[in-house]
């Protein structure tokens, strides 16, 4: 099957994942959903992960696999990787596709905000594929129970992002802009540097502090100069840089390690690369995304991976604040003087 032809299948499994995971929110409350029926490497599950886990391997296999097998990664898989259909052999596949099949779980199963689906494909490298090779992204928004409209985007590499708003109450869809804010300031946006959970949040507030102060300059008193924006999740916030809602997000949890490490600390949960897998959608459309230090990112496909990563909302932002920022990683000690960024286009 070629990138055109995974699109419809992968987007009809979203679809149905949605649906699936809505109606599990509607008919328990929080707490069970919240129930942490695993705790791995990559990131704890809760019940709400588990409705939709069945689903997708057999959607996939149905769908995707009877016609020819595929490697498959995400969260909740033996090993975070099988092979489908079973008994496979993984050389033999022509794709190798991540999944996350709900980001921004928490946030969701609280009815607080609205979790998305994450898919990504990219041809088969073996071990060694990463985000880098993407060609095929998709992402669907899995709304609040009091929310009616639904978003999807997808991309193929090199054609564009595209996205549709489908409404739950009539069943119809229409075309949804793609288009990420012009701004060439960050003042009266949305920036953020992302500290979600306990681990060096003190680092990350001054570093975000200091960042505003050198792209903005002072604040005035009872001034909004900067906001920022703590949604739990990936997807969301690369959804957010697409459609013009964020101009700058910066997720650089991991480079935080060394630093709270020595003071006894841990840093806590970080991005993964099923969490990024749809940055081809952004990208696509003119978001830059890089790693800290400027470069595309190569994470591999896989479910431990820890990745920090720099969204841009345009180009003119990136040149404008990307050396500030490798600047300030320097200063705050989370990168080595010799691994500063130099500015590019």
């Amino acid at each position: 099957m070629t990138s055109d032809e995974l699109l419809d299948p992968i987007r009809r499994l979203h679809d149905r994942l949605r649906d699936l995971i809505v109606d599990a929110c509607q008919k328990n409350v929080p707490e069970a959903l919240s129930e942490i029926v695993h705790d791995g490497a990559g990131d704890v599950t809760f019940m709400v992960d588990r409705v939709c886990e069945s689903a997708l391997i057999e959607r996939f296999t149905r769908e995707i696999a009877i016609r020819e097998p595929i490697v498959l990664i995400g969260e909740g898989l033996s090993d975070g990787c099988m092979t489908l259909p079973a008994g496979a052999d993984a050389e033999e596949a022509r794709w190798r596709i991540i999944v996350d099949p709900i980001d921004g779980t928490r946030g969701l199963m609280y009815q607080k905000r609205p979790g998305w689906i994450l898919t990504g494909v990219a041809p088969n490298l073996g071990p060694r594929t990463s985000l880098a090779d993407i060609v095929l992204a998709v992402q669907t928004e899995i709304p609040l129970l009091k929310q009616h409209l639904s978003d999807q985007l997808w991309a193929i590499r090199g054609r564009g992002a595209h996205g549709i708003r489908f409404n739950r109450l009539t069943k119809e869809s229409a075309p949804l802009a793609i288009t990420p804010s012009t701004a060439t300031t960050l003042r009266n946006g949305f920036a953020t540097v992302c500290r979600f959970f306990p681990g060096g949040r003190d680092i990350l507030s001054a570093l975000d502090d200091d960042l505003c102060a050198r792209t903005v300059g002072p604040v005035r008193i009872g001034e909004a100069a900067v906001s920022n924006d703590q949604y739990a999740c990936t997807g969301g916030q690369l959804y957010g840089l697409a459609v013009g809602q964020d101009r700058l997000v910066a997720d650089i949890r991991p480079l935080l390690a060394p630093i709270v490490q020595a003071r006894g600390e841990a840093i806590g949960h970080c991005c993964h690369p099923y969490d990024l897998c749809t940055k081809l959608i952004a990208e696509e459309a003119g978001v830059v995304v890089r790693d800290s230090l400027g470069e595309a990112i190569v994470a591999p496909l896989d479910t431990e991976t820890n990745v920090a990563w720099i969204g841009y909302a345009n180009r003119h932002l990136k040149l404008q604040i990307e050396p500030v920022l490798s600047e300030l990683l320097q200063a705050y000690g989370l990168v080595g003087v010799n691994e500063m960024v130099t500015p590019a286009g």
